[in-house]
C-alpha cells in the first residue's frame, strides 16, 4: 500500500504524484519501474516509470497521462489516498558511464522516463543535450528539471508555440551531423517517434538505446503481451528490457500489436465514463 504525499497536474491530462514507498525509494535506478492496482480486489495492474526518488523521504515520483480506463482512476484520487498495490522497482535499469557525449530524447509523456536516465548519465560526467518534443507548450512538461540538468536543452513543438516548430529528429540530425556528434542517443516517447530517432541515427552509426514501456501490460513476464522482435529475436519487454537497441527493434510489428485491444479499450473508457457519472470513481463499489 502506497500513500499519495502530493499530486500536482502538470496539463491537462497529466500528473504527477509523489508516493510513499521508501523500499522503492532504495533500491531504484535509472530506468526501471514499478506496477500499481488502483482497486483492492479487482481492476488492471499498470506499469509505470519510476520518474524520480528520494531516499531521505522515502517517496518515488510517477508521472502518467490520463488516457485509459485505470489512469483516469488513478487521476481521481488525492493527496492522503493510498493506493492498495504497488510492486516495483522492476525491469532492468540503464546502464550508466561515461561516454563523452549523451543526447536523451523525449516526446510528449515519455520525457518524464527520459528525466532519472539523463540526470544519471550527467552525474556520470558526461556532457548532456536533451530534446523535448511536444505537440504544443501547453503539453511540454518538466522543462525546468531538464533545464537544470542539462548542458543543451532544446525544445520542439510541432506548432512552433514553445520552442522550435520542428519534429524532434531535425535537431538530432543536426547533432549527428555536427562536428561534436553524440556518442549514445537515448529516445523515450511515442513509439513512431523512437522509430524515426533511431533511423535518423542509424546512417551516422550513433548507438541508440529505445525505451518499449508502451507496450508492457502485467510487467512479470507471465502474460506475453509485450513480446517485441530485436534482432530477429523474441524478447519479453518487461523482462530483458524496456530498453533496447533501437537500430535492432521491428517497430512496424510492435505498432501493430499495440492496436491489438483498441476496441477493449474503449469499451473500458465508455463505461467508465458512464457509471463517473453516478458513482465515486476512486471506489467504483460505492
Amino acid at each position: 500500500m502506497a500513500r499519495i504525499i502530493h499530486k500536482t497536474q502538470l496539463s491537462e491530462d497529466v500528473f504527477r504524484m509523489r508516493l510513499e514507498a521508501p523500499l522503492i525509494a532504495k533500491e531504484r535506478r535509472a530506468g526501471q519501474f514499478i506496477i500499481l492496482q488502483v482497486n483492492d480486489n479487482f481492476g488492471e495492474r499498470i506499469p509505470l516509470t519510476i520518474a524520480n526518488a528520494d531516499k531521505e523521504e522515502g517517496s518515488i515520483t510517477i508521472i502518467f497521462q490520463r488516457v485509459g480506463k485505470t489512469t483516469k482512476e488513478l487521476a481521481e484520487l488525492e493527496e492522503e489516498d493510498e493506493i492498495p498495490h504497488l510492486v516495483g522497482p522492476l525491469g532492468l535499469p540503464t546502464h550508466i558511464e561515461k561516454l563523452g557525449r549523451v543526447t536523451v530524447v523525449g516526446g510528449g509523456i515519455g520525457v518524464a522516463p527520459s528525466y532519472p536516465i539523463a540526470e544519471a548519465m550527467k552525474a556520470a560526467g558526461n556532457h548532456l543535450t536533451v530534446i523535448m518534443g511536444a505537440r504544443n507548450k501547453d503539453l511540454v512538461i518538466m522543462e525546468e528539471e531538464m533545464s537544470s540538468i542539462a548542458d543543451e536543452l532544446i525544445v520542439c513543438t510541432d506548432d512552433g508555440s514553445a520552442g522550435r516548430k520542428a519534429l524532434v529528429t531535425e535537431p538530432l540530425k543536426e547533432l549527428c551531423e555536427s562536428d561534436t556528434p553524440p556518442d549514445m542517443v537515448i529516445a523515450i516517447g511515442p513509439p513512431i517517434m523512437m522509430k524515426f530517432c533511431a533511423k535518423t541515427t542509424e546512417p551516422y552509426e550513433v548507438p541508440t538505446v529505445v525505451s518499449l514501456n508502451t507496450i508492457m501490460v502485467d510487467g512479470t513476464g507471465m502474460c506475453g503481451g509485450c513480446r517485441v522482435n530485436v534482432g530477429g529475436e523474441v524478447k519479453f519487454v518487461c523482462v530483458d528490457g524496456p530498453e533496447f537497441d533501437g537500430h535492432q527493434v521491428d517497430f512496424d510489428n510492435m505498432m501493430n500489436r499495440l492496436k491489438s485491444y483498441q476496441t477493449q479499450e474503449k469499451a473500458k473508457t465508455c463505461k467508465l465514463e458512464k457509471v463517473g457519472k453516478t458513482t465515486n470513481l476512486a471506489n467504483p463499489r460505492e
